[in-house]
């Protein structure tokens, strides 16, 4: 069976391995084995953390565990805010308007401006599934299971969430919009710029960086056509996200023009729609047949995700299997939190 869980200090090698695969470009997880560990020592604490009453620099960071096999395939996080012990950087792609009456000429122009906006606000991050495991819905449990948590535990986030997407570059690492202007202020590789930031090295931006709008007509068309698009291997997380609500405000990454997209955590249709019940361990009808749920406890600590398919008659209680409720570390009428996996589910 396929579990979400929080992460644990036994974790370690499996993540550094999932981390040496991301590729470049993928901050939020970097294949450094001191960066990984503080990483994980952070959501141990986040989650062992029984009451908060707001967020603060909690991060709870999950891997999806095969209980088959016990490898670990994928994992996901959030994070409660972010910007306030180190600076987060975003350009907004707004427009300047330059005109005048006696040439009768009016133009908009396209603008990059540096700024803050996203501080404060939480984020989910750090989006990782293995490729041989990208198949049986497992992307949409992974990616959904964040907002489970958040729905169950809404004081431990900010009333609006932010997710940074991965933009364009090649194999090699190069990204269109860091050589037509990053390159230009950093005199370094995107790789060296991204490696910086993945290592929370930001003092940089701030020296380097230009405060001044960038006008982005004066970039070459290459630059432009990547601004709020998003690496091939992210179109999916991308599209699972605006399946349930998120929607780009053209904020992007600072140096590849990845999009961030956003939504109000109450307008999140798996948290909005989620709801609770009882379990009954028994055996169920029609296991196999009918709509994909997520199904979650109600635990911090313990926290556990999974995924069912069956038709349920009742939404007071719902029966699992015993394999089911060992995953979930829950017994029979404890409360868990139910949704259906998409929206036409």
């Amino acid at each position: 069976m396929m579990v979400i869980r929080p992460i644990n200090q036994n974790d370690l090698k499996s993540l550094y391995r999932l981390a040496d695969k991301t590729g470049i470009g993928f901050t939020s997880l970097v294949a450094n084995e001191a960066i990984l560990q503080k990483k994980i020592d952070g959501a141990v604490r986040s989650f062992s953390t029984e009451n908060i009453s707001k967020p603060t620099n909690e991060d709870y960071l999950m891997v999806l565990e095969d209980t088959t096999t016990g490898d670990i395939v994928g994992t996901c996080g959030i994070l409660a805010t972010v910007g306030l012990e180190e600076p987060f950087y975003s350009y907004h792609l707004g427009t300047i308007t330059h005109a005048s009456r006696e040439l009768g000429v009016h133009n908009a122009v396209p603008t990059l401006i540096l700024n803050n906006d996203f501080t404060g606000f939480s984020e989910i991050c750090t989006l990782f599934l293995e490729k041989d495991y990208r198949h049986s819905k497992n992307g949409q449990l992974l990616s959904k299971a964040r907002f489970m948590f958040m729905a169950q535990f809404p004081e431990r986030f900010t009333e609006k969430v932010f997710a940074e997407m991965r933009g364009v570059s090649d194999e090699k690492g190069i990204s269109p919009l860091w050589e037509s202007l990053g390159r230009h202020f950093f005199s370094i590789d995107f790789v060296q710029a991204d490696e910086l930031t993945s290592q929370g090295n930001k003092q940089f931006i701030a020296e380097l960086m230009p405060n001044n709008p960038v006008y982005v007509n004066l970039l070459p068309q290459e630059a432009r056509d990547v601004l709020g698009q998003v690496h091939t291997n992210t179109v999916p997380a991308r599209r699972l996200l605006e399946q349930e609500g998120f929607r780009y405000e053209n904020y992007v990454d600072i140096f590849d023009g990845g999009p961030s997209l956003e939504a109000r955590v109450q307008d999140i249709r798996a948290v909005r729609d989620s709801r609770l019940c009882l379990a009954n361990i028994g055996k169920p009808n029609s296991v196999g047949e009918g709509p994909y749920y997520l199904v979650s406890n109600t635990k911090v600590t313990d926290f556990r995700c999974i995924l069912i398919q069956r038709s349920i008659p009742s939404d007071t209680v719902i029966t699992l299997t015993q394999e089911e409720a060992d995953s979930l570390c829950i017994k029979t009428e404890d409360a868990i939190r139910i949704v259906e996996l998409s929206p036409n589910s």
